[in-house]
């Protein structure tokens, strides 16, 4: 995924706003390359989850549609965890197709990943073992992690 600076300060912006909450929003565009972050509120206005607004989110891929834009991110902030996905952030990612990105802001420095999040029924049984105490998903040396029947896979962010 390719992100202008622009967009990126944006979002780390939007995640700082919202402390103590989670922020979160779509990141749009084409080919793989990020023109338009969507802000959408968090109405559960929690710092351990996020919800969009339904309405909102309508709205948002409306105008995505509009503009000849596809979903290419969801995105949402981690106030105090790092950027990798919770257990919940991996039960609640429907869609195979489109990069989950995590800003935490637990640091002096924010940390922005990504990941593509798929059901892996397969490895069940091995996804199991491998979670740890905190609930978030065990990774491997090939950045990938596995939790209820998903394969989560890190995916480079470019800086453009």
């Amino acid at each position: 995924m390719r992100v202008p600076k622009n967009i990126y300060d944006q979002i780390i912006l939007h995640a700082k706003k919202d402390l103590p909450n989670e922020a979160c929003g779509y990141l749009a565009g084409k080919g793989g390359v990020v023109t338009k972050a969507y802000v959408i509120k968090n109405i559960d206005q929690s710092h351990e989850h996020f919800s969009f607004d339904p309405q909102e989110q309508f709205a948002v891929i409306k105008d995505m549609r509009k503009r000849n834009l596809v979903p290419i991110a969801v995105y949402h902030s981690h106030p105090a965890t790092p950027a990798r996905p919770s257990k919940e952030d991996i039960k609640l990612a429907y869609d195979p197709d489109i990069s989950y990105l995590i800003i935490s802001l637990a640091g002096n420095v924010p940390d922005i990943k990504s990941f593509k999040i798929k059901k892996d029924s397969q490895n069940d049984n091995q996804m199991n073992k491998e979670q740890t105490n905190n609930n978030q998903p065990k990774c491997n040396l090939h950045g990938k992690s596995q939790s209820n029947n998903h394969r989560v896979e890190k995916e480079e962010i470019d800086i453009i």
